[in-house]
């Protein structure tokens, strides 16, 4: 290696440990002035489609619930599914995994 390509490397090494000094700095700061680290953003829950609920149900369905199922669209103020307004997706599918017992 060339001393150019040398002192290259040595740089980029000096850089890395000085950014890596920097952070591990940071965070004792803020361990030590009892400041919350700020949390990690979360990534946004799946939007659920018709199509998923209609899988998840019809899974249900076929392992026995198909009466527990039907009244759970009723909770929902639906007879079928396409009826369900798709903001109580989750609330459905929640409800639905909480079957235990089959009819």
């Amino acid at each position: 290696m060339s001393k150019m390509s040398d002192m290259s490397m040595i740089i980029d090494e000096l850089r890395n440990a000085a950014a890596a000094i920097n952070e591990a700095a940071s965070w004792l700061a803020g361990q030590f002035n009892g400041n919350e680290p700020s949390p990690e953003p979360t990534s946004p829950e799946p939007v659920l489609t018709l199509e998923t609920v209609r899988a998840a149900l019809a899974e249900k369905s076929r392992a026995g619930f198909t009466a527990q199922i039907r009244s759970l669209l009723q909770k929902y103020g639906a007879d079928k599914l396409s009826g369900i307004d798709p903001a109580n997706y989750t609330a459905l599918l929640t409800d639905a995994e909480g079957l235990t017992h089959a009819t």
